[in-house]
């Protein structure tokens, strides 16, 4: 951002300004003759030539849309020399009038494309990721491509088909009017909606552009009375305007985006450029419509244009086919991410709610779990007393044990509520989860041989270690694992699926079995939910698991697999101290 004018540009004012008054000195002092082609031609040459190169060296001092917006300015600069070159070369190196038609208009009504395209990038702004490039590209070219069309519609018939030197040079003249203005108003839109020092760059090429506009007016119509040579007082707005060019690019060095405060002004901005491409496709066919049926010109005029407008509806046509397809694209992807964040939405949902749940259940059986116990404690003693009395029958005492068989059955329970109720986390440290999941195993072998269950490891080495409390990720391992144990009971062949592996900054841990799967596995953390016999569950394991999954700021999900069978999958997230610790593995997921 630019807020004041450095020693250069002070310089290069003060240049500019010796420069008019030494150009309007020697105007005047000199008659029309060689002398004064050559300081015309050779200023304007060498001006343009400067501006171009300072405009290259604004390109390499800065990046992204800024870098194009220069490079695209510098290429308007080339062919403006590539121009000024050829108008030297013929009337100081061969010392010959211009030729009129003369073949470097073509080069001098294409310079200003590459600024509309420089303006139409909107520099002044940082785009987003999400801004993609490909549109403004391809609504660049549609325009390009409609104006080099406008030229040859306009401007070729009468220089190369039918020659007529009035018709070409007042179309000539017209068409690049029009052009210079659409790009003078471009930049009068960015200076009022851009700031610092974007806008001063924008208001300085809009008063240079715009004092260049004027002089080629003044210039061509000095041409038509015959009052004209090089190197008059006519050239000297010119002059000015291409050293103020050069301060422009002066001021612009090291100029960066920024982000942009109206971001509904800035919409309308986007929205211009599409809009302009399709106005520019709409008008081929009105166009060919006048050249075919109200056109009086010769008809080798009317057939070249008819030609020229059908190869432009051509050429157009492939690029609005192009963009519609690019346009389909992205829409697909928007597509799929809007399907992921609602996905992503759904699921952070029902954690809230299952965290909400558990907390107010918690709360709710906690107290009742106290009060409960001391009555059972006090039926399971007396229970016990009676069954061991030597005076009470047989009947009696088979009654007495059963009480006690209940009471204990109700005290478990209460210390499962009060299990699952307590609030307090457990103290947590740096845990190797992968030789954990190995104990855990080595724990549960002889349970699992003897309900004839294979086990599939499948363990990844070197694993990260993660904050957690070992005693309450054992307990959290075995009721997964005993979970699976009851869903394959009475299946035969039954295999338990064990894999740990890291993926990007996660640890994920995954269960799998091939039993007869799980009824609703949107429900199995609920509270109380669970499709064991009675007296074999309380369906309080996962959710007191789930639980402490959330306390060490994970995840568990649960879902049926797709050819059978369960699958639990447990993901904690890996501390920023380990994620150098090794290095990150490819995901490879158990076939589900």
């Amino acid at each position: 951002m630019l807020v004041a004018m450095t020693s250069k540009q002070r310089y290069w004012t003060i240049f500019t300004i010796s420069l008019l008054v030494v150009y309007a000195t020697a105007a005047l002092a000199f008659r029309p003759g060689y002398f004064l082609t050559i300081m015309g031609d050779c200023v304007e040459l060498l001006l343009v030539a400067v501006a171009g190169t300072l405009m290259i060296r604004n390109a390499f001092a800065s990046r992204g849309q800024v870098r194009g917006f220069w490079l695209l300015m510098a290429a308007g600069f080339l062919l403006w020399a590539a121009n000024s070159a050829s108008w030297t070369f013929f009337e100081v190196v061969l010392r010959k009038s211009v030729p009129d038609p003369f073949f470097a208009d073509i080069i001098l009504f294409s310079h200003v494309v590459p600024f509309m395209a420089a303006v139409a990038i909107r520099p002044h702004h940082a785009q987003s990721q999400q801004e993609k490039i490909y549109s403004s590209t391809l609504n660049f070219f549609i325009l390009l491509i409609w104006w080099m069309f406008l030229y040859a519609f306009a401007i070729f018939p009468n220089q190369y088909v039918v020659f007529n030197e009035q018709l070409y040079g007042r179309n000539f003249d017209a068409l690049y009017l029009l052009e210079c203005s659409v790009f003078i108003l471009a930049l009068a839109a960015l200076a009022a909606h851009s700031r610092h020092g974007w806008r001063k760059l924008y208001w300085n090429l809009f008063v240079a552009f715009g004092l260049y506009t004027w002089s080629s007016l003044v210039i061509n119509e000095a041409i038509t009375r015959g009052g004209y040579h090089t190197g008059s007082f006519y050239d000297i707005p010119l002059v000015a305007a291409l050293c103020w060019f050069i301060l422009s690019a002066l001021l612009g060095h090291r100029v960066e985006s920024v982000p942009d405060a109206a971001p509904a002004v800035r919409s309308k901005w986007q929205a211009l450029s599409p809009r302009l491409a399709m106005v520019a496709i709409l008008s081929l066919p009105v166009i060919g419509f006048w050249s075919l049926f109200i056109d009086t010109s010769p008809s080798l005029v009317r057939r070249f244009r008819i030609l020229a407008t059908l190869t432009a509806m051509l050429i157009l046509g492939v690029f609005v086919f192009l963009r519609q397809y690019l346009l389909d694209r992205e829409l697909v992807r928007l597509l799929d991410k809007s399907h992921k964040s609602y996905e992503d939405l759904t699921r952070l949902q029902t954690q809230v709610i299952q965290r909400e749940k558990l907390a107010s259940l918690g709360q709710l059986v906690a107290g009742a779990a106290h009060e409960i116990n001391n009555p059972v404690a006090a039926i399971l003693g007396y229970s016990e007393l009676l069954a061991g009395d030597q005076s009470l029958d047989s009947t009696q005492v088979n009654m007495a044990q059963k009480i006690g068989q209940q009471a204990r059955r109700t005290r478990d329970l209460v210390s499962g509520l009060l299990s699952f109720a307590q609030q307090t986390p457990g103290e947590k440290s740096l845990i190797e989860i992968g030789s954990l999941l190995e104990r855990c195993l080595k724990m549960k072998v002889l349970q699992l041989e003897t309900a004839g269950i294979h086990v599939d490891r499948n363990i990844a080495n070197a694993l990260p270690a993660i904050y957690g409390n070992s005693h309450q990720f054992m307990q959290c391992c075995f009721e997964v694992i005993e979970n699976a144990v009851d869903a394959m009971e009475g299946v035969p062949g039954g295999v338990l699926s064990v894999s740990a592996r890291r993926v990007q900054n996660e640890i994920i841990l995954e269960f799998a079995d091939t039993g007869t799967g799980i009824r609703e596995p949107q429900r199995v953390f609920d509270p109380f939910y669970t499709t064991k016999p009675i007296g074999k569950g309380t369906g309080l394991g996962l959710s007191a698991t789930y639980g402490v999954v959330q306390d060490h700021q994970g995840q568990i999900t649960c879902h049926n697999r797709r050819y059978g069978g369960a699958a639990f999958v447990m993901r904690f997230p890996i501390p920023p101290s380990q994620l150098v610790a090794t290095r990150e593995l490819p995901e490879h997921a158990v076939s589900i």
